[in-house]
């Protein structure tokens, strides 16, 4: 029987060889002699000489003379070969780098040096510089309210060996704040310095992480913050939502400018829009086009809308498209079906198909017909007098009168034509109010009010016979 070892003994034991020889490696390099280090809130870089026994690696902590103070900073690399960690590079590939980042705006220094490797006891006197930084905050904060200075307080960071305080702010304007800074010195019991910053420094001191889920860019590799335009958002097809596009800063999105360049790039070779072009499947016209996967949505002469590849887009073959013969059948059909249906329903709406016996026509005829009969009527109907009864006149001024009750007639009719309305014997002409009868003329107001009880009870041998007009009439 065979014994053959697992696959997991064979990674470890390569894993294991691979250190022993890393470890090999480094203990033959050489101590290095000039570190590169990141030190302070706003991430600044230098390069130090070292002249220390120990080999720090890329990550340790140090403690460095830099021009503001002793402080604590973090090895990056280091610029001489075959020493430290085995990942230093040349000061020739620094300077490329520091060109490339920013030139001269990148923060870069070379007066310091490095004291030495960071001991436990050196750790804990800066853990507890930041946690004194809350009552120096707490301080500052009540003086700048005491002064009335418009500005505000960013963050306050002291220095390991005590040479300094550092006061960020941030203002609208220049500030005069002479008086404020011997205050804070006396009460610091060290140098105070006041920094004004905009609002990227702010976001580089205060910020951590951002939507990405990675540590701003600012505070983590970006030194130079440049200005950022709207334009590169608009290249690259981003959201134009302030919220969306906007970083812990309130302006734009710093990451927007680093594909901004390949963007450019590749929009260069696309073609513009309304422009014709030829591809395999004919002449066309270019709709759109997406920069990164390098596509041109066209719309050919026969109608097809495709997608094609800009390296497969040629010269067209005719300048111009060539009008066409017959449209589509789909699009007419679109077009003149539902044309047809609204004229068919509003003929039949109009008055019925012209096959019917009975149209529009002969229905118009019959009330023009009937318009003449109604004025020879009415021109026929004899015209009132004192001498033609109440009953010839038209019932429609009867019923007008019946729908608005009793109205009060005009003086001077009532008074004239008393006699002639108690004669007819209409009711319906009868006065609201009439006048007191007179001493010979007794039987009169009884017959009226027999004959309201008729129009009001519907026959004379009612139940609920009307009650009388008057009193004085029973």
């Amino acid at each position: 029987m065979t014994i053959s070892p697992l696959p997991q003994f064979e990674a470890d034991l390569a894993s294991y060889l691979k250190e022993k020889e890393d470890r090999d490696a480094y203990e033959q390099l050489s101590v290095p002699t000039t570190i590169v280090v990141r030190f302070g809130y706003n991430r600044m870089v230098g390069e130090f000489p070292y002249q220390g026994d120990a080999k720090p690696g890329c990550g340790s902590k140090l403690v460095v003379k830099t021009h503001r103070g002793t402080e604590i900073g973090e090895m990056l690399t280091s610029t001489c070969r075959n020493s430290g960690c085995s990942k230093s590079v040349t000061r020739k590939e620094m300077l490329d780098y520091i060109k490339n980042s920013g030139g001269r705006k990148y923060p870069f220094y070379e007066q310091g040096k490095v004291l030495r490797i960071a001991t436990k006891q050196d750790l804990d006197d800066q853990s507890k510089l930041e946690q004194s930084k809350n009552a120096l905050r707490i301080t500052a904060r009540s003086k700048i309210k005491q002064h009335a200075l418009d500005m505000r307080l960013v963050e306050v960071e002291p220095i390991l060996g005590n040479e300094r305080v550092i006061v960020y702010f941030s203002a609208d304007d220049r500030i005069d704040f002479r008086d404020l800074v011997k205050e804070l010195q006396y009460d610091f019991s060290t140098r105070v310095e006041l920094l004004q910053v905009g609002a990227r420094d702010e976001a580089r001191i205060v910020a951590d992480y951002e939507r990405c889920g990675q540590y701003c860019c600012c505070k983590n590799f970006l030194k130079v913050l440049k200005p950022i335009s709207m334009k590169s958002a608009k290249i690259q097809k981003a959201t134009l939502d302030p919220l969306k596009i906007s970083g812990r800063c309130g302006r734009l999105m710093c990451c927007l400018r680093y594909e901004d360049e390949t963007y450019e790039e590749l929009r260069k070779n696309l073609p513009h829009r309304k422009s014709r072009v030829g591809t395999p499947e004919g002449d066309g016209i270019v709709l759109d086009s997406q920069i990164l996967t390098q596509l041109s949505k066209i719309r050919l002469d026969d109608g097809t809308i495709v997608a094609i590849p800009i390296e497969e887009l040629t010269t067209p073959e005719h300048a111009k498209a060539p009008e066409p013969q017959q449209r589509p059948e789909p699009r007419s059909v679109l077009r003149k079906e539902p044309r047809r249906s609204r004229r068919g329903e509003q003929t039949e709406r109009a008055g019925g198909s012209e096959s019917s016996g009975e149209g529009s026509e002969p229905r118009r005829r019959r009330k023009r017909s009937t318009e003449p009969r109604s004025t020879t009527e009415s021109a026929a109907l004899p015209k009132s007098t004192d001498d033609t009864p109440a009953t010839d006149r038209p019932k429609k001024k009867r019923r007008r009168r019946r729908q608005g009750g009793r109205r009060p007639r005009p003086a001077d009719r009532a008074s004239g034509q008393a006699a002639d309305h108690s004669t007819s014997g209409d009711p319906s002409t009868d006065s609201p109010k009439p006048t007191p009868p007179a001493s010979g003329d007794a039987p009169q107001p009884k017959k009226k009010r027999k004959r309201k009880r008729r129009r009001r009870g519907g026959s004379s041998g009612s139940d609920n016979p009307s009650p009388p007009s008057s009193p004085s009439n029973e």
